[in-house]
């Protein structure tokens, strides 16, 4: 069966070597089937005209071709409403009015706090609020995110869940790393994690690529598709590009983006040399 990937990249920087990697991996993989961009913008704050151009500039540059039109998450937010009013209706989140300083404070009084791939996990301060003080306070008009009680959905599923890794083999899936994690806050409907899931079903895809940093991702998102009946695809998470210190690749390297290489007179073909 042909493939279908996509890159997913955020316009709020250049895009680096580290991106071209990622992008050509999943090109690839998609080279007898169809490959997608799809850009997530729910960052509104960061999100840019310049670099949204910026990119498929660049990706134009490398060679690539996909399909349009492009996904922008910031036209799809009722996709994202629509599958949290699924969750809720499940039961399966609550309002958190925690600041991050109260977080902080808790975990210090806990002292040897869960840790998660992301630090320490959330202590739990607002799961067991009454549906009466959750609704007096947000009839107060009091900020509150959306968190996935993890243990109750887990439960709910009622069997195991399972993965694939192209690159590592089949894994028993442990929603539990991350938490109680957040889904959405009161100004966005759809962290990365919800809004991956949907984005990935609703655009079919098959073959989710994407760096081993997010490989513990993939527990909570099995998860979210089981609790949204939505289909499982495979992923291969690939290695990550570092500089020669051994440190990932971050947007703010403005030395290894690809508008600064093709400035420097680096070809696609160079670029792939050093990636490939």
């Amino acid at each position: 069966m042909p493939e279908l990937t996509r890159f997913a990249p955020s316009p709020t920087g250049w895009l680096h070597l580290g991106h071209a990697y990622a992008a050509l991996f999943a090109h690839e993989q998609a080279a007898r089937g169809r490959f997608l961009i799809r850009l997530e913008d729910i960052d509104g704050t960061r999100a840019r005209t310049e670099y949204e151009e910026a990119i498929f500039e660049d990706l134009a540059w490398l060679g690539l071709n996909w399909e349009t039109p492009v996904r922008r998450q910031s036209d799809h937010f009722d996709d994202y409403r629509a599958a949290l009013a699924k969750l809720e209706a499940l039961d399966v989140l609550y309002p958190c009015f925690c600041t991050r300083r109260e977080i902080q404070d808790e975990i210090a009084r806990a002292g040897n706090a869960p840790q998660g791939p992301d630090g320490p996990l959330y202590p739990g301060i607002c799961r067991n609020r009454s549906a009466a003080e959750r609704a007096e306070r947000i009839a107060a008009g009091e900020t509150y995110a959306l968190r996935l009680d993890v243990a109750k959905g887990t439960k709910l599923v009622c069997s195991e869940l399972f993965w694939t890794d192209r690159g590592r083999g089949r894994f028993k899936a442990q929603p539990a790393v991350f938490g109680d994690v957040v889904l959405a806050r009161k100004d966005t409907p759809a962290s990365y994690h919800l809004a991956v899931v949907v984005d990935d079903a609703l655009q079919g895809i098959t073959l989710v690529t994407r760096g081993e940093d997010l490989l513990e991702a993939t527990h909570l998102h099995r998860l979210l598709q089981e609790l949204l009946v939505l289909p499982v695809p495979e992923w291969h998470h690939h290695r990550l590009i570092t500089d020669e210190t051994g440190k990932r690749l971050a947007k703010r390297d403005d030395a290894r983006s690809l508008r600064s290489l093709r400035a420097a007179r680096w070809t696609p073909e160079r670029v792939r040399k050093a990636l490939l």
